[in-house]
């Protein structure tokens, strides 16, 4: 997720100001520690944020969440 939004060219606030959630919810966003958790709208604003379909954001999200996931079990 972190990779989507540095391309976009987008800081954390940038994001979560957008999206009006704390900056800390991006950061974990971007680390993989939690998913987006948003309405249809949020979700629709997110993926034009970072220029990628809905599922290319299911897709990396979830990506990101279980190789945290795996990180933290070692």
């Amino acid at each position: 997720m972190k990779t989507l939004r540095e391309q976009a060219s987008l800081r954390t606030i940038d994001v979560a100001y957008r999206l009006n959630v704390a900056e800390s919810t991006v950061r974990n966003w971007d680390t993989g520690r939690t998913l987006p958790t948003l309405n249809p709208f949020e979700m629709l604003i997110l993926c034009q944020m970072y220029k990628i379909s809905l599922e290319e954001l299911a897709a990396i999200a979830m990506s990101s969440y279980e190789e945290h996931k795996r990180k933290i079990t070692k």
